[in-house]
């Protein structure tokens, strides 16, 4: 068999030959530099397998370049980049996936309340729904936004009244009367001063000790707040006891501060707000008290961001959202 005839580039004209040297100089795409340095060193004469030898590639490479070159011109010089493979798991197939990864598997008749994913590809297999490993379970989970997390609680008032009341205050926050303002109070403590260890200049390996008992030299202090929705406003008072004396004071700040407005008070079920002399006190100054036992409907000190607060097990807003749930549900 005869060597097969030289492939040399087509005769490049001098701005063609300054551009591919700009291009050797300046591309940062590999793809693109390489190629350019394939014409550049065939339009100097160099034959294809000295080409391939410097650039440690093969001649048919080398050959493929110069004909779309020669073809196509500058254009055959930048990568033409494809998708990629194919997918080969359906939309429908991890549709299924996600699917049954949220539900509990006891739900399926099964002997156990969660899935991992080896148990998940197991199931998936003998359901014949697909054969998908492991870790294409994990990236199917991945891309569908669906994590590993920790299960975590709420709860609502067995009360006969429950809904009545939520769809009450639900209202007060959806639609704030014309005729008054609605405020939500609350108390947060106790507060104590206590020791926080901080930072100093000291020799490696003898840091500043700090006794880690402490007395309450002081005793505690318990703050009784209140949030005006109308205007994001918070009002608070620190006091050392919270008894219905200590809280009556924060409604009658509160009316004198808006004398001629009706006051919607959102409140909890703690025993001082439903004290007779509150209860009275608030029907004869225009002061509306809504008692409500279900501390995710309260936006008070616990919703307030920037407040240092101890760490609470209560639900937060989440719990509206799930009682709406519960709520359509029932209806």
């Amino acid at each position: 068999m005869g060597r097969p005839p030289e492939v040399f580039v087509r005769p490049v004209t001098m701005t063609e030959g300054q551009r591919l040297q700009r291009i050797g100089r300046t591309a940062k795409d590999p793809v693109k530099l390489r190629r350019a340095i394939v014409v550049l060193m065939s339009a100097q004469g160099q034959s294809a397998p000295d080409i391939a030898h410097l650039l440690d590639c093969s001649v048919e490479y080398v050959r493929g370049v110069i004909h779309a070159f020669n073809e196509s011109g500058f254009a055959a010089l930048d990568p033409k980049w494809s998708g990629g493979r194919p997918k080969t798991i359906s939309e429908q197939v991890r549709r299924r996936v996600c699917l049954l990864a949220r539900c509990c598997p006891r739900d399926l008749g099964l002997a156990f309340s969660t899935w991992s994913l080896a148990k998940l590809a197991e199931y998936l297999a003998s359901a014949g729904i697909a054969a998908i490993s492991r870790e294409s379970i994990r990236q199917i989970l991945h891309d569908a936004g669906i994590n590993w997390l920790a299960t975590k609680t709420w709860k609502a008032s067995p009360g006969p009244q429950f809904i009545t009341k939520m769809h009450k205050v639900l209202d007060l926050y959806d639609h704030p009367p014309a005729d008054g303002r609605v405020i939500c109070a609350d108390e947060f403590g106790p507060l104590n001063l206590q020791p926080r260890p901080g930072r100093a200049w000291r020799p490696a390996g003898h840091p500043a000790r700090l006794r880690a008992t402490y007395r309450r030299t002081g005793g505690v202090r318990h703050m009784l707040a209140a949030l005006d929705l109308a205007s994001g406003q918070m009002f608070y008072r620190i006091r050392e006891r919270k008894r219905w004396r200590e809280f009556l004071a924060l409604p009658k700040l509160l009316r004198a501060r808006w004398p001629g407005q009706k006051l919607y008070l959102v409140i909890d079920n703690f025993s001082p707000h439903k004290h007779a002399k509150v209860t009275g006190w608030a029907a004869e100054h225009n002061v509306e008290l809504t008692i409500f036992n279900c501390e995710g409907y309260r936006r008070g000190v616990r919703s307030r961001p920037g407040l240092a607060r101890k760490p609470s097990r209560r639900p937060g807003r989440c719990c509206i959202r799930r009682s709406r749930v519960l709520t359509s549900a029932v209806s």
